[in-house]
């Protein structure tokens, strides 16, 4: 059987080619615009040799990993609306959003760097939030405090 069924889950997504790794595929989709797939690899794997220049004792793959783990929010705030007020009720996140999430922050942050090229960005955020800081860990940051600010309207949680 040739044809394989892609399923929801995404466990049929290929490792990327360099490093074998599918958290790396994941963020090269997600970093694609137009369907430009072999320009995305080319900024991801230039990011991830300049962060291998920088840190010298820890592989990009694992410090990439450590910044994505750094960015994964374990809640979020979602509008509830209850007897004509919206209130924005914390709720726990599950583990492919905490990843779509921090995926996604790190591409914002990264396109957020103007006047330089994406990959020394994508680099450079790559590094901040391996340390713990950083635009994408303050964006956790700040919908954990936003979450922590709400906690007592958590009993509308459903």
């Amino acid at each position: 059987m040739a044809y394989k069924k892609w399923t929801k889950s995404g466990d049929q997504l290929r490792p990327d080619t360099r490093y074998n790794s599918v958290l790396i595929a994941k963020f090269i989709n997600t970093l694609m615009w137009d369907g430009k797939k072999s320009t995305t690899m080319r900024v991801m794997y230039g990011a991830l040799d300049i962060v291998a220049k920088r840190l010298k004792d820890v592989s990009p793959v694992e410090a990439f990993e450590q910044a994505v783990n750094n960015c994964k929010p374990n809640v979020e705030v979602r509008s509830k609306r209850v007897g004509g007020s919206n209130y924005q009720v914390p709720m726990p996140v599950n583990r492919r959003r905490q990843q779509s999430l921090a995926l996604r922050w790190l591409r914002d942050a990264a396109r957020s760097k103007k006047g330089k090229p994406i990959a020394e960005g994508l680099a450079q955020e790559i590094l901040d939030a391996y340390k713990g800081e950083g635009t994408a860990v303050t964006t956790k940051e700040n919908v954990h405090r936003m979450a922590e600010a709400n906690k007592a309207f958590s009993h509308f949680a459903w």
